[in-house]
């Protein structure tokens, strides 16, 4: 009874008191971490200079910009470096195109990586698995210039690989440099195989983290291939895929300029297919040398970019929780 007493009381001591808390501060953070931090540091600085210490000269859209003044002393035009760009005949065909293209990016890039990431997943040879991954990967590590002279070794229209064999077998050759209707369908291939193979890096990813009981559960019940695709891998990788689609239309009214200018470039005759915001912003401020309407149109761009992210996150949450962002 004595013995009891005396465990209850130590008991009872121990309760009271409360060990000291220490405080985990950042700066303690960074001493445990230093390599860490010392890693994510360029990143860090690129978004700190590029993406914040770039935010005051948003105002710049509403003045006729001086570099002589700079942003605090330059005239303020009001909306007038907006009227520039939506009062032009090309704005209706620029912003039509930017989105049209995005959007057959984002689908069909969207179908092929996943498609792709499946195909590797069920491949059972693991040799040849690699070969296979390693192939879809280079073309990303390709610069576009390099990918516009591979186009144009296939479409030219004297030497051309594909008019030689349009030739071979007697068909009518094309001048596709010269015909601006079958470029969305170019753009939208050159697109996927340029970057289908990286994307699917991120679904195969999120394959592999699928618990392997649930395949082995399935198996027992009698299920095939395809009917674990569909039943398991599909609806548990469908918030990375909603994840990366939401992450793709915030940049929606931003077309790929290094891809189309350096495929289609100055090109005039591609323009009404081809012709996105990017590239004409680009030759608008060449020709003009306006920097405000530059950052008007900029602007532009990521309001409206910050609308579908918002809205679209917002019906990807009322629908699909789990593959919401916010």
């Amino acid at each position: 009874m004595k013995v009891k007493l005396q465990q209850e009381r130590y008991t009872e001591k121990l309760v009271r008191v409360k060990p000291q808390e220490k405080r985990y501060t950042l700066l303690t953070d960074i001493s445990r971490n230093r390599s860490c931090y010392v890693m994510v540091l360029p990143a860090l600085l690129y978004t700190l200079v590029f993406g914040y210490l770039t935010l005051p000269y948003l105002i710049s859209a509403f003045q006729k910009f001086d570099y002589r003044t700079g942003i605090f002393d330059s005239v303020w035009v009001g909306f007038k470096n907006f009227e520039f760009f939506f009062k032009s005949k090309n704005a209706v065909i620029v912003t039509r195109n930017t989105i049209r293209l995005n959007v057959l990016f984002i689908t069909f890039v969207t179908i092929a990586s996943v498609a792709l990431a499946v195909y590797l997943n069920e491949l059972k040879n693991r040799k040849f698995s690699k070969f296979f991954q390693s192939t879809y990967l280079f073309p990303h590590f390709l610069s576009w210039i390099v990918v516009s002279y591979i186009i144009f070794g296939l479409l030219s229209t004297n030497f051309g690989i594909v008019n030689k064999i349009f030739r071979f077998f007697n068909l009518k050759t094309i001048n596709w440099y010269a015909t601006a209707e079958p470029w969305t369908g170019i753009l939208v291939i050159m697109r996927i195989w340029k970057t289908a193979g990286m994307q699917a890096v991120i679904f195969l990813a999120a394959i592999v983290g699928i618990d392997k009981q649930l395949y082995e559960a399935a198996v027992i019940d009698g299920a095939g291939r395809w009917k674990q695709i569909t039943s398991i891998t599909l609806p548990l990788i469908a918030p990375t895929v909603a994840i990366v689609t939401l992450l793709a239309i915030g940049r929606i009214m931003y077309a790929d300029f290094g891809m189309i200018y350096a495929i289609i470039g100055d090109n005039g005759i591609l323009y009404p297919t081809a012709d996105v915001i990017d590239t004409y912003l680009f030759r608008t401020l060449r020709l003009l040398g306006n920097p405000a309407q530059a950052m008007a149109v900029g602007l532009y761009q990521a309001a409206v970019g910050f609308v579908l992210v918002y809205g679209s996150n917002w019906l990807v949450r009322k629908t699909f929780k789990e593959g919401a962002l916010f």
